[in-house]
Parts: C-alpha cells; sequence; structure tokens
C-alpha cells in the first residue's frame, strides 16, 4: 500500500477532504475516548480535533501532505503497530481495511492497542451498488476481493455493531461513491486520481466514453435522473 499511495497519493489532499456530516458520525463513534489512533491516516482525514490523536500511516507521500498543525504521524502499517499495549482508549480506521495484506492481523492490532473501541469506516461489498457498475462491471469483482464482508468482522473480533452511513449528494471526500449524483465527476481525470481503485481497472477509454456519450444524449439522464432528487444515497 506504501508503493501504490507514493505513488498515485500526489494531489490526493486535494480531492479527499473530510466531509464532516461522516466526520459527525466517525467521530460520535468514538464515544468519549481522549486518545484516538488512527490507522492507514494517509493526509489526516476524519481525525477529531479535540482529541490526543497519534496517525500512523505507511505511505510518506500521504503523511507530507498532512497539514501544520495536524497530529503527528508516525511511519508503519496495521499489521505491525510499533505502540504498546492499550496505549490508547481508541483506534480508529477510515478506508483503509481494504488495503492491509491481513485484515485479522490489523483487527487483533487495533484490539490490542486499545483499551475501549474500534471504529472502522469501510465499504460493504454485498450491499447494493450503484450505477458506475453498469459502466465499469469489475468494479464488483474487484471489491469483492478485496473489501471485507461484514461478517468477517465478527469472525475476527466477536460480535459487532454496524451503522449504515448516508453519503450526501455534496459529499467533499472523493471516494468512489461519492460522485453518486455528479455522473461527470467520473470523466475528470484528477478526481479518479484520487480513488484508489481506478488504479487496478485497466484500460477505461470505452467505457468512459460510453458514459460521455449517454450524458451528452440524454441516455443516463433517462435511466437514473430519479437519483437527482435524492439526498443521500
Amino acid at each position: 500500500m506504501s508503493a501504490l499511495y507514493d505513488g498515485i497519493g500526489v494531489g490526493y489532499a486535494k480531492h479527499r477532504k473530510p466531509d464532516r456530516r461522516i466526520a459527525q458520525a466517525i467521530h460520535h463513534a468514538l464515544g468519549d475516548a481522549k486518545r484516538v489512533v488512527n490507522i492507514g491516516a494517509g493526509a489526516g482525514s476524519y481525525e477529531p480535533a479535540d482529541r490526543q490523536v497519534t496517525a500512523l500511516e505507511p505511505s510518506s507521500e500521504m503523511i507530507r501532505q498532512r497539514p501544520p498543525g495536524s497530529a503527528r504521524a508516525i511511519q508503519g502499517v496495521a499489521e505491525n503497530l510499533p505502540f504498546a499495549d492499550r496505549a490508547f482508549d481508541a483506534a480508529m480506521a477510515v478506508l483503509t481495511v481494504h488495503h492491509w495484506s491481513s485484515l485479522e492481523a490489523g483487527l487483533h492490532e487495533m484490539r490490542r492497542v486499545s483499551k475501549d473501541r474500534l471504529v472502522v469506516l469501510t465499504f460493504d461489498p454485498e450491499a447494493p451498488y450503484f450505477w458506475l457498475t453498469d459502466y465499469l462491471p469489475q468494479i464488483i469483482e474487484i471489491d469483492r476481493k478485496t473489501m471485507p464482508a461484514m461478517p468477517a468482522f465478527d469472525r475476527i473480533l466477536g460480535e459487532t455493531m454496524v451503522d449504515a452511513i448516508a453519503i450526501p449528494h455534496d459529499c467533499t471526500d472523493g471516494f468512489l461513491g461519492a460522485y453518486w449524483r455528479r455522473p461527470h465527476a467520473y470523466l475528470d481525470a484528477n478526481l479518479r486520481s484520487a480513488i484508489s481503485l481506478f488504479s487496478v481497472l485497466g484500460d477505461l477509454t470505452d467505457p468512459l466514453e460510453r458514459l460521455e456519450r449517454d450524458l451528452s444524449s440524454g441516455l443516463w439522464e433517462e435511466k437514473y435522473g430519479h437519483l437527482m432528487t435524492e439526498e443521500s444515497l
């Protein structure tokens, strides 16, 4: 993952700005934890400003993009955390578990260093997909190989609590599903460059040209225009 984000992470922070509504859900889940470790912290999205945060991130490029005044960052990987047992009140991991070489090792390490709770934001590969997979159906296969399904967390950690997080139509965090109501965004190479999945999809010329044609002709609106009245996905 370090090598991946050293490459695709250039300019990442520009397009992956934390969304305040998603941030609120994450911070609520952290409860009253005062000392928090952020695993796979990237450029620091969703790190609470009112707690003592330590960030861990494998990519030097991502660490370089952390803004001045953000939490101190240590270079390392989830599967081998350089922290003492129960060193933190809580551990958080935002849109990162699918990049780990071992989900089980990473979650056990999070549990080891946390006194209280683990907070993970991820995507459920068994959930319904949105219209983009009509153009790029291979997304589903890739996700099901890399994204852990919800039962995996119960198997590793015991019973967990799962909350669904709505993606607002104007989401400021440019992950894969963020532009579900802004289809032209997927035609923007700069926006795609901040979405890791696009780095493994191969040649996208044909499907993106089809999307562009459908947007121009009105076919996309005919098929999916009902989404334009939805506030969240």
